[in-house]
Order: structure tokens, then sequence, then C-alpha cells
């Protein structure tokens, strides 16, 4: 896995810097720091990144966010390695590939937004009670061999006695982006999605939410801003900055209800209607997916670690404090 994701990088790399990123949010003449933000999907999970722009905690803090969906995790690490953004929002599980590979310039998580697997198995068919053995034999279209979203997917089937590579056939060729549109095009018998799209499909009869992945893995650190060593070094008052909105963002979506948070984020969502904005954050906010503050414990390290070796994809065990800094969380949460 880790010679297919160098080679992604080092292809893709002068790519996406010649390519221009699309702004959701940036700088306006101002004089704030501007942070150029590469996040993996577009997704009801990161509310409240979503939050801290549209409520103005970033530009309290002076700061400008030029936000780009990078569609993928190896398309997000080669961004933020390419010096194509500042910050990238992405899973953990990215910067102990890189710091595997070898750098003197490692990718340090110093904030994290999400704490489980965001994604819910979707069924193309409804059936009328749901059980995991019916998985067996199927067709399962999968995501990313190595990304946090397979990884975790397949640490929740391995728990109701199902392996992923024996007892279905897994498709894993579909790039990130491409997948719901397999799944609606009739790839698969199940699939893993993201809200809002899981309860789109819901809606429009394509397929059926049976089961939570983010229920079946625990906490873990899914997705964590991170930024290059030097990057933060270099920038720590911006970094600071950065932590103190989201973490303002992070407590007011944890005070503030679905119907609320989806009124203030439904811009980013232009082509969902806004009743499936509030379902999608209310099943995050009842698996409590939102972390309440941006501190990468210990804990959530290790079970993220330990999710990456049953997968087969840990290329080495990293102490927490290696690649996690967690100085600026905690003087931010105080």
């Amino acid at each position: 896995m880790l010679k297919g994701f160098k080679q992604y990088i080092i292809g893709a790399a002068s790519v996406l810097i010649a390519s221009s990123l699309l702004a959701a949010g940036c700088s306006n003449g101002s004089t704030n720091d501007k942070v150029r933000v590469a996040e993996v999907t577009r997704s009801v999970f990161y509310a409240p990144q979503y939050v801290a722009i549209e409520k103005g905690f970033f530009e309290d803090e002076g700061i400008d966010i030029e936000l780009t969906t990078t569609w993928g995790g190896d398309k997000t690490m080669t961004t933020l390695l390419s010096n194509g953004a500042d910050v990238a929002l992405v899973g953990s599980e990215t910067s102990i590939y890189v710091y595997a590979q070898g750098t003197t310039d490692p990718v340090i998580n110093f904030a994290q937004l999400t704490q489980t697997d965001g994604t819910f198995l979707v069924a193309r068919e409804k059936p009328e009670t749901f059980n995991w053995e019916q998985l067996k034999g199927s067709t399962f279209l999968g995501q990313r061999k190595g990304g946090m979203p397979q990884m975790a997917g397949e640490f929740g089937l391995k728990k109701h006695g199902i392996e992923p590579h024996k007892d279905m056939n897994l498709i894993q060729n579909v790039d990130f982006g491409n997948i719901p549109n397999a799944f609606a095009s009739g790839t698969g018998n199940y699939v893993q999605l993201f809200e809002p799209t899981a309860s789109l499909f819901e809606k429009e009869g394509i397929g059926y939410v049976v089961a939570s992945f983010g229920t079946e893995s625990g906490k873990l650190p899914y997705t964590t801003f991170m930024s290059k060593e030097s990057y933060i070094k270099n920038n720590k008052d911006i970094v600071e900055r950065f932590t103190k909105a989201l973490y303002k963002a992070q407590q007011w979506v944890d005070s503030h209800s679905s119907k609320e948070i989806a009124a203030v984020i439904e811009p980013y969502f232009e082509d969902t209607p806004i009743d499936l904005i509030e379902s999608s954050t209310e099943r995050y906010k009842k698996q409590h997916s939102f972390a309440t503050n941006p501190i990468l414990d210990v804990e959530e390290w290790n079970n993220l670690q330990n999710i990456m070796d049953e997968a087969g994809e840990l290329p080495k065990q990293v102490e927490h404090g290696i690649l996690v800094n967690t100085q600026i969380a905690e003087s931010v949460a105080k």
C-alpha cells in the first residue's frame, strides 16, 4: 500500500500544483492571515468547520479561510506536501503513511474534528430486518485500500464475523469521488457512504441505511487538521488562532440543535434539501461523531493504529507524541 501511496504522491503532485484551487471561503482584501485548507471530502460530517467559517469564528481570530475539496486522502495529502495548502483536513492515517516513508518535515496532527467513523452501511434493497450475515456472498462497493473509511469498515465487518476479502466480492477500484455515482448506477449490493449522500440516496430510493460504521469502530481521530511541522513552527500564532476558532465552533455545534446547525451550513450543500442536512446532522450528533474539543488523545491514537494493524495497513507503530501536537489544542481548550 505504501508503495502505491508514494507513487500516487509523486505522480499527482505536479498536476495539483498546476491546478487552480476553488475557494469556498477566501481572502477579501482584508489584512487577515489567509489559511488554505484542503478538505478530503464535502460532508455534513465536517459541520463544525463550516460553522467556524459561517459564524465568523475564523474571521474573529484574524483568519481568512480558503477552502478546497480535494476528494480523497491521497489527493489531499499530495496537495499539502506540494504546498498547495497550508492545512489538510483528512484522516490521521495519512500522516503515519508519510512518516513511514521517511521525511525531514513530518505532517503533524494539531486539531481533531471528528472522533468516529463517518460512514453508513447502505443496502440497495431494504430488508425487513437487518442482519450482518446478509452481507456474506454480496458485492460490496468499498473505499480506497489503506484509507480510513475502508479500514474502519473492515474493522466493523470483522466484529460481526465477516471476512471482507473472503466472504464478499469487495470492489476497491472506484475513485473515492465516484463511489456514490457507481452505486447509483447499479454497482454493488452494499456501499459505505457519508452524509448527506446516504440520506439523499434513501430519499430517492437508491439505497437504505441499515447500520453505522461510526458506532462499530469506537472513538478514533477519524478526521483531523494537520500541517507540516515546518508550517506549525513558522506560523505558531496562526495555528493557535485557527484552533481557537475551531474550538468555538465545536462548542457551538455541541450546544445547538441539528436544525440550527443545518441552517448555518446549508450554503455548503446547495443541492441537498435542508431537511436532509438536518437529519444527517442529527445522525452524527446522536453517535457523537463531532469532537467537542480539538484534543487528539493517546487512547484515540492507539485505537486508530489498532484498526490499521487489523487491516494489515500499519507500516510501523508511531508514538502519539511524534505526530500529534496536543499543546496547542490543550491550551485553547482551557
